[in-house]
């Protein structure tokens, strides 16, 4: 078996997959590609044409789009499965997964992590009203996420039933990179079952093994 997942280590989408092949115990080959590279390789962009992360290829068969990766893993590959069988939890898995991709990457991680911690710790300027406007816009997401679950969060809790999925993936990603922000943290302090989730699911292996720092 020939797998291969192309991606940009510190891509909150790369992880996602990543999560999702080490959830599914896959090994895999890795491959690094800077989507932001003025130059991107002409290789790469016969996967993928619209030079985005990442991309699996699997004996030949060439996949790009985060979700369509991860419940390709998760069907292709042995192991717990990360999709409920109920239909209305794996709905409910759908929406969360729209949720995070439609109004949580963008503040969570693009305004609030790059303005308040990856552009200053690398001595670049920053824009403080894109923090705020990030906060705004992350308040109304983790709200509504709270409110999505059905019972509090422990040490075995997840966002969609008793059982891990890949809405905890898509999402834990992100608010990895949102918590580094101090303004981040306290906001998600403030939904203590979204803290409860964060906390239990961060110690996972796969978690720990996927650590982009």
């Amino acid at each position: 078996m020939a797998l291969t997942l192309h991606g940009y280590r510190p891509s909150v989408y790369t992880r996602i997959a990543r999560l999702a092949l080490a959830e599914k115990g896959v090994v895999y080959d890795r491959v690094e590609v800077n989507p932001f590279a003025p130059d991107p390789p002409a290789g790469y962009l016969a996967l993928h044409p619209f030079n985005r992360v990442p991309t699996l290829v699997h004996d030949g068969f060439v996949l790009h789009e985060t979700g369509a990766i991860t419940r390709y893993v998760d069907r292709a590959f042995a192991g717990a499965p990360l999709q409920p069988a109920d239909a209305r939890a794996l709905a409910r898995m759908d929406q969360i997964i729209g949720i995070v991709d439609a109004y949580a990457y963008w503040p969570l991680v693009r305004q609030v992590y790059v303005h308040a911690v990856a552009l200053p710790r690398r001595g670049q300027a920053a824009d403080a009203k894109e923090v705020q406007n990030g906060l705004v816009a992350a308040e109304r997401v983790l709200a509504a996420l709270e409110a999505l679950l059905d019972v509090p969060a422990g040490p075995t809790g997840f966002l969609v039933g008793p059982a891990l999925s890949l809405a905890d993936l898509h999402l834990v990603s992100m608010i990895a990179y949102f918590i580094e922000a101090p303004e981040g943290a306290a906001m998600l302090a403030r939904h203590p079952k979204l803290q409860k989730w964060f906390t239990a699911l961060s110690t996972r292996p796969s978690f720990v093994a996927t650590d982009p720092r």
